[in-house]
């Protein structure tokens, strides 16, 4: 009767991984529970997060070929454009959200171009625009850039609009920390950088008043929910946007925080369904208003129950 902070399955948005190919379902390693599946095999994977009451889904697309460019992420017939229109024919009430970014397209498995081995930021927003373009002509009800490159969402805004796609909301990866926690997502996307590292364009994880900064831009762009990456780590981030913004706040229980519950779960060093709890509640508790989660059907289960 007295309890602060309540969690439920309308919390939550499941991420799930698009591949190529037909009939595909193949786990994970570094991400027990957690597949690359084919467009088939992903329809099935949604009716299931939709029927335990989770309202969203984040799709991140493998495509069959890359290149330096990222082509196959503005590819109309790309993974996560079929994905979108199967998903939205299959389950219409499931809230679809894409990530856009170039580095799952690129050869070399950076977010943006490349020209004489650094990221070239103004011209990589005309891709990130394009690739939003394309996922909501193919359905989506949201799209969420996660590249970290300046004034993205000012030009995805701009693009949508000249589409007659003004009704997209955009979800920004607002705070998107260079954090060791993405370990096992670079395995999930298939998306290791050929070379170097993505420090020059995410945040210093020891910087706090760099995320309002960034935050703000982000707003004043056009963003209409913000997001903080990763989550567990940054509570305290959470905590500062939450309190200095009037705006839905999301944050990313990422791939680093779910693989150490679940190996340490297996081995029996700790009760794995109580502390997944535990960290749910704790980034609600923090301030935020939705959490992206690989938790969301274990939790929901359990929640439901």
């Amino acid at each position: 009767m007295v309890r602060e902070t309540s969690i439920s399955p309308d919390d939550f948005i499941h991420p799930l991984f698009v591949t190529f190919g037909k009939g595909v379902r193949k786990e994970i390693s570094s991400m027990p529970g957690c597949f690359q599946e084919s467009v088939d095999r992903i329809v099935k994977n949604a009716k299931e997060v939709y029927s335990l009451g989770v309202p969203a889904v984040l799709l991140f697309g493998i495509p069959e070929h890359k290149d330096e460019i990222g082509s196959g992420a503005y590819d109309d017939h790309g993974v996560v454009q079929n994905a979108i229109k199967a998903i939205k024919d299959k389950v219409p009430g499931l809230f679809v959200i894409t990530d856009v970014c170039m580095c799952e397209y690129t050869s070399h498995g950076h977010c943006g171009v490349i020209k004489d081995g650094e990221v070239q930021n103004d011209p990589t927003l005309e891709l990130l625009s394009k690739e939003a373009v394309s996922h909501a002509k193919a359905g989506a009800d949201m799209v969420a850039p996660s590249d970290m490159m300046d004034g993205r969402v000012k030009a995805i805004r701009l693009a949508l609009d000249e589409e007659g796609l003004d009704g997209i909301p955009i979800m920004s990866y607002a705070a998107k920390y260079a954090s060791a926690f993405y370990g096992p997502f670079r395995e999930a996307a298939e998306s290791t950088p050929q070379f170097g590292d993505r420090r020059s364009y995410q945040m210093d994880p020891a910087n706090r008043r760099e995320a309002l900064k960034e935050v703000a831009l982000d707003i004043e762009e056009g963003a209409d929910i913000i997001m903080i990456k990763p989550a567990l780590a940054y509570l305290d981030i959470i905590s500062d946007v939450k309190d200095a913004f009037d705006v839905p706040v999301a944050a990313y229980n990422v791939s680093g925080e779910y693989s150490l519950v679940k190996a340490a779960g297996k081995l029996g060093w700790i009760d794995e369904k109580r502390i997944m709890l535990e960290i749910l509640t704790s980034i609600k508790r923090a301030g935020a208003d939705l959490i992206l989660t690989y938790f969301a059907k274990d939790a929901a289960k359990i929640l439901n129950a």
